[in-house]
């Protein structure tokens, strides 16, 4: 598959990202422009770990070992473009706030679970929210909460297994399948789960590829 490329033809995935705005609310939202892929999950899902692999920048999206620590959309995009009208990036990704579990008061946790849900509903650039579940632990109630919700407000979303790693290599087909099977009838859900390590780099280029994919629709 052809990546998607900037203007000076280095390939989507090749070049420097950065950090460009941390999103308490949504009327804090960058204007809508690029097509937008978004990575949810429950929190220490290895969702940091997953974007910095994924384009090859170890410091990028912060991680940590206390779960819930990622508070606010937090929008990356490709290095090199201007902002202005004609020379937007080709596209934004954006590290949503982990569910399931924060270090934090409830009145908080409800802010954040609100951002995100408002985020879902009301982004016309979003084109895809990647789900992350531990392969350790399989689909939890939370994740099929927040399938339920995409399901509602018709928001393409794809399964990414992480940390395949950590579980025997034979086990890894198995839970793909059983995986697909627990999303067959959700009518948001795309029917292709992918199985990654961020660790290890496995199906760091299938990723690549889906999100490439899907900001061409």
């Amino acid at each position: 598959m052809t990546e998607t490329t900037s203007p000076d033809d280095k390939p989507l995935f090749g070049r420097p990202w950065i950090f460009i705005r941390g999103v308490p609310a949504m009327k804090f939202l960058p204007p809508e422009g690029p097509p937008e892929i978004a990575f949810a999950g429950r929190s220490n899902v290895g969702k940091s770990s997953l974007i910095n692999a994924l384009v090859g920048h170890k410091g990028l999206a912060r991680t940590s070992n206390t779960p819930g620590r990622t508070q606010e959309l937090n929008y990356f995009v490709p290095d090199g473009f201007s902002g202005a009208e004609d020379d937007l990036p080709p596209m934004a990704l954006v590290d949503m706030p982990g569910y399931g579990y924060a270090q934090a008061p409830k009145e908080q946790v409800d802010a954040w679970t609100k951002l995100v849900f408002d985020y879902l509903r009301g982004r016309s650039t979003l084109k895809r929210v990647y789900v992350l579940v531990d392969s350790r632990h399989g689909i939890k109630k939370n994740d099929e909460e927040v399938f339920a919700l995409l399901d509602k407000a018709a928001v393409s979303y794809q399964i990414v297994l992480t940390k395949t790693d950590k579980i025997k290599d034979a086990g890894v087909p198995r839970l793909v399948g059983e995986t697909l099977e627990k999303i067959a009838k959700r009518p948001a859900a795309y029917p292709e789960v992918l199985a990654t390590s961020s660790e290890k780099g496995r199906g760091l280029d299938d990723l690549r590829n889906a999100i490439i994919a899907a900001i061409a629709r």
